[in-house]
Order: structure tokens, then C-alpha cells, then sequence
């Protein structure tokens, strides 16, 4: 949660900073939204759920997974966040198992 309030923040913390890029990424690719949440832990909780969206679709994006569906092999590819407050899992609505669902994912 620090890492990503830092990333949020856009602190410099050095050399985790390379870790904290695509987080970063993430957050200016969706600025306009994030800003509209006014509290911090809110807007930190966000940028956490779109942080597991956006790896959700890089999981989709490689190679062995790519391969795995051309082949029809049973391979779905979720994205949920666990929350840490109350221990529930949230379901992003990310649900893929093959190449249509997962352009279908996308477009939500």
C-alpha cells in the first residue's frame, strides 16, 4: 500500500522507484478518474484495482498464455483484489478464457 500511495504521490523513494514505474504508469494512464476521488485511501484503493486489471491483461498478453488458448487448453485468467480491511476478495469483473473473452474484458 505504501508503494502505491508513493507511485500515487509521485514520491521518489530511489532504487524501488523501477519497481514503482508501471504502478506510476498506471495512474497517469488514468488520471482523470483518480482525480475525481477526493480521499487518499480511496484513491489509493483505486489505483490498486486498476493496477490488478492492467496485470490481468499483461498475464493475457504473453506468450504461453496466447499459446495456450490457441491450443483450446482451459485457461482462464481472473482479476481480483484482496482487501486487507475486511479480508473479502473483490471481483474487477476481468474474466478471460480464451482470445474473445479477453478483448471482451477489455472493453468493459
Amino acid at each position: 500500500c505504501g508503494g502505491v500511495r508513493a507511485a500515487l504521490e509521485e514520491a521518489r523513494l530511489g532504487l524501488v522507484d523501477n519497481w514503482l514505474r508501471h504502478i506510476s504508469d498506471v495512474a497517469a494512464h488514468h488520471r482523470e478518474e483518480l482525480a475525481k476521488i477526493s480521499n487518499l485511501d480511496a484513491k489509493v484503493n483505486r489505483l490498486c484495482e486498476f493496477n490488478v486489471f492492467e496485470q490481468a491483461v499483461n498475464v493475457c498478453q504473453t506468450t504461453m498464455v496466447q499459446k495456450a488458448w490457441s491450443r483450446g487448453q482451459a485457461l482462464r485468467v481472473h482479476a481480483w483484489i484482496y482487501d486487507l480491511k475486511d479480508g473479502l476478495l473483490k471481483d474487477l469483473g476481468f474474466n478471460a478464457g480464451n482470445a474473445q473473452e479477453f478483448q471482451m474484458s477489455i472493453r468493459q
